[in-house]
């Protein structure tokens, strides 16, 4: 798997081991719902929408989705090229890439310059760091709708943590949690918000003023937890959950001769201004992409544009690595080896993600689907509106457990879902907001989430001992999130 003294992205057998059993079971699950839940299917418009009123039940024979079909359901994917499936591989490619490239930037002491510099100049204001960072992290999501590329900012993100007396989940903390929530709080994101707004027929980005008021709650109850639980880690870090485990990590990336080996390199200044000019690169491709979504109407191009930042990431990210690796001394044929033995640290995950996707890909082919979102549509249509928003709520963190794409769920949900609170009498603003929240707030909480499990195994702590880390969180971003909506009902949102 990976030795550790080699790399600083070390995959753990023991976790993987436990994610791997523990989504091999929701997979399992899922196959057995195909076989108990009735099969039916709405019919769809061009576009492929779902029409309302249009559900009807198949006979369970006509589907003949048979139990062990679950065990083909990775082969299958790739027969039938379904979305998924290029989705998958889009991402294990840009996860093994990463895996190299920052195994370049640690072995070349980048890593530990970046680390070091901006750990020596907020030592005194380590809280303000945090704050700052946690805000930052938000603000490109909500804006951008950045989300797969922040599991560039993990590993130094937890290497900055440790250094500052916190432990790796902090580092966590400030990274892909951040960015997950910012994408709950969205105000701009194409990628949920704009989406949904022109399914609904909104004007584009329309009722922002409400957006950045939850965007303002969301990152006041993220930084008071994180700071919070910083302070009491730096006082007892044996409190940790990732007390052990950071033992390894903490001897990994804070090597003092290591450290003092980077800082006497006089070349790495220059070698980190050629890789943060890379990610400075992502960031404006990113925003253009942003730009460009906004107006055009094309479902191929947009299509073609949603990948595009993710696409320039990978090769921009990797290329300002290998640009900074060959810059602070390393001669092409060290660059090849260590990106190889980088990329092949990372390389486990692979099975993760494809497991993951296979349950979506299975609870499609059982047609059940439909079939749920008809059984939520004839309970909900008679409720009370705050009772009606509290299950519409629940109801997108159920799907999102087994529909991990934001604007896959949208597509699927959103027909049924507009009409049902036209009916109820809650704004389509409000709903908006409603499913962005939900949709966040479950990405890094369910163990079918490929960036959490990554991340986890990055940080080597298992799925239960991180929900003991966050599960004080998770609570009150779900009180703030449906209070939020009630708020925004009663304001008429």
């Amino acid at each position: 798997m990976g030795n550790e003294k080699d790399s600083v992205i070390n995959i753990n057998k023991k976790t993987l081991i436990g994610i791997g059993a523990l989504l091999f079971a929701i997979m399992i699950f899922a196959g057995v719902l195909t076989q108990v839940i009735p099969t039916g299917a709405y019919a769809t418009d061009d576009s492929g929408n779902i029409i309302s009123g249009t559900y009807t039940e198949i006979p369970r024979e006509e589907v003949n989705y048979k139990l062990w079909r679950i065990f083909l359901s990775p082969v299958e994917m790739f027969i039938n090229s379904t979305g998924e499936a290029m989705t998958g591989v889009i991402i294990i490619l840009v996860i093994i890439v990463i895996g190299g490239t920052f195994l370049v930037l640690d072995k070349s002491g980048v890593l530990k310059y970046i680390m070091t510099t901006i750990v020596n100049k907020f030592s005194d204001k380590k809280y303000l760091l945090l704050a700052i960072m946690i805000f930052s992290c938000m603000l490109l999501s909500s804006f951008a709708g950045i989300l797969e590329e922040s599991m560039t900012l993990v590993p130094l993100a937890v290497a900055i943590s440790l250094s500052l007396g916190w432990d790796s989940f902090v580092g966590l903390g400030f990274s892909l949690i951040s960015v997950t929530f910012g994408y709950a709080a969205a105000t701009f994101n194409p990628f949920n918000v704009g989406i949904i707004h022109s399914m609904a027929g909104l004007p584009m980005f329309s009722g922002v003023l409400f957006r950045i008021f939850v965007f303002a709650v969301i990152y006041a109850v993220l930084a008071t937890f994180f700071i919070t639980y910083a302070k009491k880690i730096e006082k007892n870090p044996e409190k940790s959950p990732c007390y052990k485990t950071d033992i390894a990590l903490r001897s990994r990336l804070l090597d003092s001769d290591e450290i003092e080996k980077a800082l006497q390199n006089k070349m790495l200044p220059k070698a980190t201004k050629a890789f943060t000019g890379s990610l400075l690169a992502v960031l404006i491709i990113t925003i253009i992409c942003l730009v460009t979504n906004i107006f055009v109407d094309d479902g191929t191009v947009s299509d073609i544009i949603g990948y595009l930042p993710l696409a320039s990431m990978a090769v921009l990210f990797t290329a300002g690595g290998l640009r900074a690796g060959k810059i602070a001394g390393f001669t092409k044929k060290e660059l090849g080896g260590v990106f190889v033995t980088g990329a092949k640290s990372i390389l486990p995950c692979a099975p993760i993600i494809m497991i993951i996707i296979c349950v979506t890909y299975i609870l499609k082919s059982g047609m059940i689907i439909d079939t749920l979102l008809y059984w939520v549509y004839n309970y909900i249509s008679s409720l009370n509106p705050y009772v009606a928003l509290t299950i519409i709520f629940i109801v997108i963190c159920i799907f999102e457990f087994f529909i991990g794409s934001g604007s896959a769920k949208a597509f699927l949900l959103m027909p049924i879902l507009l009409p049902l609170v036209d009916m109820i009498g809650i704004g389509r603003q409000n709903l908006i907001v409603s499913f962005c929240l939900s949709d966040g707030l479950c990405n890094v909480l369910y163990p079918t989430n490929g960036l959490l499990m990554i991340a986890l195994s990055i940080i080597n702590i298992s799925y239960f001992k991180y929900l003991k880390c966050a599960w004080r969180l998770f609570l009150a971003v779900l009180i703030a999130s449906v209070g939020l909506t009630f708020i925004g009902y009663a304001i008429g949102y």
